[in-house]
């Protein structure tokens, strides 16, 4: 399973409309080193800046996080949580193995000219439900949530492991939430209805319809693995499938309303 995806940097620095970003899906235990390259030897994670390093440090997937190790010798790199305001971390010179335990990072390298970036994404991070009886599972020391009854045999992994706090799961329950006031209603919200549904939330003021439309897409190829060709259509298109799976399996429910903004009369 992949647990760690990285965005490569795009050369153009702008990924033409219609086209998706690269990315590099890793696995436990996968490494992956970012850097100029040496000759013959391109890094997986190419930076082509002159002020970045041939083999400026490495990233390794683990169970739901990853591991940033530096190997610069003089310079500190910085990731971002894209989710937070201004969260972030320093990763210092020579430090090997880093712990990141946000879902959506920046990685940030000074360079010549501006810092250069690529992002890192932990899509597979678990979130505990509580249990029968109001009490929440165990944890495995691997990460995963134990089966019912404490057993430590094989660790049971959710198929969906969405964030509340997340800005995608708004994006998902503003699509939804139509829906979930009336199960008769039939429109899907558009990208245009989304962002003026989310903007009056202090965490969304910034959001535009590039950003809407970036959440969408993770959702429907990450966090819930629509794997149909889907084409955005009057009818809806995959914010129609997007909203239907969550629905069905209650990914989002009528007590998440409240992380709305109140509706206008």
């Amino acid at each position: 399973m992949d647990t760690v995806i990285v965005q490569l940097p795009d050369p153009a620095a702008v990924v033409a409309p219609g086209r998706a970003p690269e990315l590099l899906r890793m696995g436990p235990g996968e490494a992956a080193v970012f850097g100029r390259g040496e000759p013959g030897r391109p890094a997986p994670i190419p930076l082509a800046d002159q002020g970045v390093s041939r083999r400026a440090g490495e990233v390794t997937a683990a169970e739901d996080y990853w591991l940033l190790s530096n190997f610069s010798t003089t310079a500190t790199y910085v990731v971002e949580n894209l989710e937070g305001a201004g969260e972030h971390v320093k990763v210092a010179p020579g430090r090997l193995g880093a712990p990141v335990p946000f879902e959506f990072s920046r990685v940030l390298l000074p360079a010549l000219g501006e810092p250069v970036s690529f992002k890192v994404f932990a899509p597979q991070h678990a979130y505990l439900a509580p249990g029968p009886g109001g009490a929440a599972p165990g944890r495995s020391a691997g990460g995963g949530v134990e089966d019912a009854g404490g057993s430590e045999g094989e660790r049971t992994v959710s198929p969906f492991a969405l964030d509340p706090t997340a800005k995608y799961f708004l994006v998902l329950l503003a699509l939804c939430e139509p829906r979930l006031r009336s199960p008769s209603a039939a429109a899907v919200p558009g990208v245009t209805d989304v962002l003026a549904r989310l903007r009056a939330l202090p965490s969304c003021r910034g959001l535009t319809r590039s950003a809407v439309n970036y959440h969408i897409d993770y959702l429907v190829w990450t966090k819930l693995r629509l794997r149909e060709p889907y084409e955005e259509a009057p009818g809806g298109g995959k914010r129609e499938e997007l909203a239907a799976l969550a629905l069905k399996f209650d990914l989002v429910r009528e007590e998440h309303l409240a992380l709305l903004p109140p509706r206008r009369p």
